[in-house]
């Protein structure tokens, strides 16, 4: 499979994703755990079946020591008993944050308080523009049909 497009050689494209890249640091710099972004880079991912950046984000899970069990379940986390209270109310905010067409209400009271409960408000920031920033990316890559599966840890930060 060939990408439609190769975002590195557009004149364009490198102005912008310049800046994009810039924040998608800014967010892995941010006080929300780095587990947890990586989770809800993933789940987000799943739900937008961005193959591209689920292969990313599987792999740097992996790199800073996420077992491949709770990677496997991130799909089914609502089944499974592997993940925080914490992690399933930013698993759940992400959810509802990417699937805001099938939901007239967007992020629900209830939801915005299961993650406000565990979070700071520097942190709920910070999630709140990772699943914004994800389903941007996603976005991309799914339009122009990158290719997955050649990631490499590290590759973009």
């Amino acid at each position: 499979m060939d990408a439609r497009l190769n975002y590195f050689a557009s004149p364009t494209a490198g102005k912008a994703l310049k800046h994009f890249m810039s924040a998608g640091k800014a967010l892995k710099d941010s006080p929300l755990p780095a587990v947890t972004q990586e989770l809800v880079a993933l789940r987000v991912s799943q739900i937008n079946g961005c193959a591209v950046c689920i292969d990313m984000h599987t792999k740097e899970a992996a790199a800073a020591g996420e077992t491949s069990l709770r990677l496997h379940l991130v799909a089914a986390w609502r089944e499974a008993t592997v993940f925080t209270e914490a992690e399933r109310a930013a698993l759940e905010l992400a959810e509802q944050g990417t699937r805001v067409a099938d939901a007239a209400d967007g992020v629900s009271d209830e939801v915005w308080a299961r993650a406000a409960k565990h979070y700071d408000e520097e942190q709920l920031t910070a999630l709140v523009m990772l699943v914004s920033f994800m389903n941007t990316v996603n976005r991309l890559n799914i339009i122009t049909q990158q290719p997955a599966g050649d990631y490499v840890v590290g590759q973009f930060h």
